[in-house]
């Protein structure tokens, strides 16, 4: 799915924020070599290409790995990383689940958290029935 556009003089990282505020996670394509990518930037990591273009993520990925985070005070949280259906793995974490609850190989879907002024992509469970 196309993404937005970038606006005269703005940065990846700016048309990445619009993304988030509108709900979706946004991510780039290289035109010459075909390659997700995610975090985004202005050349293509992997073949150098100039200006990759924005899509739009569907938001459904697996869990690579995960690991449950322990702390003083509070329950443990979880930090995982995830494989997205469009070929990109980004760091996150899973709400609305214990964290040694969640297991490699779980499917999940994006949710935009907000968090004071910030916007953070995490995911949920994803219902097994569906």
């Amino acid at each position: 799915m196309r993404g937005m556009k970038p606006e005269a003089g703005e940065s990846p990282a700016g048309v990445y924020r619009r993304h988030l505020e509108s709900g979706v996670l946004g991510f780039q394509r290289c035109a010459g070599c075909g390659a997700a990518i995610f975090y985004p930037r202005v050349i293509c990591p992997f073949c150098g290409r100039p200006d990759p273009t924005w899509e739009t993520s569907s938001g459904h990925g697996v869990v690579y790995a995960t690991t449950a985070v322990y702390r003083r005070e509070g329950d443990p949280y979880n930090v995982v990383l995830v494989d997205l259906e469009e070929g990109f793995r980004i760091m996150s974490r899973v709400e609305a689940a214990p964290a040694e609850d969640v297991e490699v190989g779980a499917r999940v879907t994006l949710r935009v958290d907000h968090e004071g002024d910030d916007l953070i992509p995490v995911f949920v469970l994803r219902d097994e029935g569906r």
